[in-house]
């Protein structure tokens, strides 16, 4: 079965930067996109950032020009790649994907952003 588990969260100051990692296991990882969301406290869970098996790529206008995603299908690996992180950016950031039409998602890796 489809596991997805993410890593690399943490508290930073504003400003700094954090990568986040997510190991895929249980699928063929390079012909499937896979994409971020997150989910701040009391809010809905929102898009971030998705890469398809070719390589193209697609932003939340909150995040184009700070965060990258990119992946590695040697490793099984996505990666988010934050830079200059602001408070709004405080969310639980989830790892996701759809193989066969089924969505699967992370445990989620909590990121948090201190002014």
């Amino acid at each position: 079965h489809v596991q997805l588990v993410e890593s690399g969260g943490g508290l930073v100051q504003a400003w700094e930067s954090l990568r986040l990692s997510c190991a895929a296991s249980g699928m063929i990882f390079s012909i499937n996109a896979m994409g971020w969301y997150r989910q701040a406290p009391g809010k809905q869970r929102e898009l971030v950032a998705t890469m398809a098996s070719s390589g193209t790529t697609n932003y939340a206008d909150s995040v184009k020009g700070r965060f990258t995603i990119s992946r590695d299908n040697a490793k099984n690996t996505v990666y988010l790649q934050m830079n200059s992180l602001k408070p709004e950016d405080t969310a639980v950031y989830y790892c996701t994907c759809t193989p066969g039409g089924t969505i699967y998602w992370g445990q989620g890796t909590q990121v948090t952003v201190s002014s």
